[in-house]
């Protein structure tokens, strides 16, 4: 196995993650940030307002964006197993 094809590899495990992670960080990020800004001007420091919409926004997202981030998953994996033969000769 040479340099380049465990570097390519790696950076296609990279970018699958990136891709399949990133829905659901942007939606905790957008929820934490309106959380954030709701608390902020009504002054209600309760920390289960924002752990509560964070989990019920991310629990949605994966519901909605499960089956496409499954099918990159089972691409990316479907990739590595049929080109296994030119990784180990």
């Amino acid at each position: 196995m040479s340099a380049e094809t465990v570097i390519s590899l790696a950076e296609n495990g990279v970018w699958t993650v990136f891709f399949v992670a990133g829905p659901l960080l942007v939606v905790a990020l957008v929820l934490g940030f309106g959380v954030a800004i709701f608390q902020a001007t009504t002054q209600i420091q309760e920390q289960t307002l924002a752990f509560i919409p964070k989990i019920l926004g991310v629990l949605a997202s994966l519901v909605i964006f499960g089956p496409w981030m499954l099918s990159q998953l089972v691409h990316f994996t479907y990739q590595i197993l049929n080109n296994l033969h030119e990784f180990i000769g």
